[in-house]
């Protein structure tokens, strides 16, 4: 698991049951926030960066696949960040929302409306799969085509 190093909230929470169960979990934080968002300090691998754009960059990197769990605006902004590169040929990694209990209902909404409006085509929908549940986020990155090999988009 790739994450962005905190030990705090949800994702401090998933790091730890990862690492409970033999995972390996690496964690990139900005030096601005490893004091701030508590950097955890029993991951297998702590990157620090220089910045946040430094962070999603090299986040990116070292992903195979991405699931977007209930969150922020920081959430926010790294899903669309990735829907947008996949939208641009960037990559072709997977991208799997996890909309457990309807949290990310009003995100479809707001797709379908920008795809209702004019701004995107319908086909934005292929750049990720929404799922209710764990299960189905495993499922969901097991059919995933794999992203590497020739005739795959060049990467970031």
């Amino acid at each position: 698991m790739v994450y962005g190093g905190g030990h705090v909230g949800l994702m401090g929470t998933v790091a730890d049951a990862v690492l409970a169960e033999g995972g390996k979990v690496i964690g990139v934080i900005p030096k601005h926030l490893q004091d701030w968002e508590v950097g955890h300090k029993g991951l297998t691998e702590m990157h620090v960066v220089d910045s946040m754009h430094a962070r999603k960059q090299l986040m990116f990197e070292l992903s195979d696949g991405f699931v977007s769990l209930p969150g922020g605006i920081g959430t926010l902004d790294e899903t669309f960040e990735i829907m947008t590169w996949r939208q641009l040929r960037l990559h072709d990694k997977p991208l799997v929302i996890l909309d457990q209990g309807g949290f990310w209902q009003p995100l479809e909404a707001l797709l379908q409306a920008v795809i209702a409006g004019g701004f995107a085509d319908q086909g934005i929908t292929a750049h990720y799969t929404v799922t209710q549940n764990v299960e189905g986020v495993f499922a969901a990155l097991d059919a995933a085509p794999s992203s590497s090999g020739p005739g795959h988009p060049e990467r970031l």
